[in-house]
């Protein structure tokens, strides 16, 4: 039973994941200015998002149903998806990638704090190591930021690990359509910024790939996730991500990753790897623990 559970954690995780890493190279391929990227992002993904959840349960029972722990969750990943484009516009985007990494460690200090769930060795090394792994990827380019833009990079880690462990303590109930407001708490804070009609009928295009499939899928499965695997574990296979991305980057633009990437990206694949058959492998009690 809690092998299962463990297995279908891992897969809506990985999934997750997967579905969100093209999302780099769309950033790349769009070419209106960030703040009018995180309007287009945040509105389609909502618009996406509350569509899908509102076929299964209608929309204002969709709405109903995440009650309070879902507005905390809207308020946590918008509040991670505005601070996460200030960062990058303040500060190196290697220094943001490292800040960020540090969600499932937020996660997992969340969980200590509030319910009183201990950091077990296996997953703070755990941990420790993915952090590793990204400051080796990113080690040339680490530097030259801004303090502000560092901090709202923490920051976007702090709100994306607090709303894992929300979804986490709350499974009885679906957050998909709290993600979805989440995107639209961003977009509606980009608009001042905004400038919607500058996107180009190529520029949607690729705004629509993200905003109705690869946004939507991603944090759609990210968001089902920690019903089934503590906060922290699902925090930390989102890691997964700055490895993947670059990839699809390198595929499509031929952009060759450096020697030190592939290093950092193995050891990330490595400890996340490891991390997984350490879960499934462990016995309930043990597992129970982990986050």
């Amino acid at each position: 039973m809690v092998a299962s559970s463990s297995r279908r954690g891992l897969a809506f995780a990985f999934a997750g994941i997967l579905f969100l890493s093209p999302e780099s190279l769309l950033i790349r391929l769009v070419s209106v200015d960030r703040w009018t990227l995180l309007f287009w992002r945040g509105t389609l993904m909502c618009i996406g998002l509350l569509v899908a959840s509102s076929v299964l349960a209608g929309t204002p029972r969709v709405i109903r149903l995440i009650g309070r722990p879902g507005l905390l969750v809207a308020l946590l990943f918008g509040l991670q998806t505005v601070l996460f484009i200030v960062s990058i516009t303040n500060t190196a985007v290697a220094n943001t990638l490292v800040a960020v990494s540090a969600a499932p460690l937020f996660a997992a200090v969340y969980e200590w704090i509030f319910f009183r769930q201990p950091i077990s060795r296996r997953l703070f090394g755990v941990i420790v190591v993915a952090i590793v792994g990204i400051i080796v990827m990113v080690s040339g380019s680490i530097g030259g930021g801004t303090l502000w833009g560092d901090l709202a990079g923490l920051g976007a880690a702090a709100g994306l690990g607090g709303s894992f462990v929300v979804i986490g303590r709350n499974q009885d109930r679906s957050m998909v359509p709290a993600m979805g407001l989440g995107g639209l708490l961003a977009s509606l804070v980009a608009l001042p910024w905004a400038d919607p009609m500058s996107a180009t009928s190529s520029d949607f295009r690729y705004l629509a790939i993200s905003g109705f499939l690869v946004l939507p899928l991603g944090f759609g499965f990210l968001a089902i996730a920690p019903r089934y695997i503590p906060g922290p574990e699902v925090a930390l296979i989102t890691l997964l991500e700055t490895v993947l991305g670059p990839l699809w980057v390198w595929l499509a633009l031929d952009e060759v990753p450096t020697e030190a990437a592939l290093v950092g990206g193995f050891i990330v694949i490595g400890a996340l790897a490891f991390n997984s058959i350490a879960m499934l492998r462990a016995p309930p009690l043990v597992r129970a623990t982990s986050g």
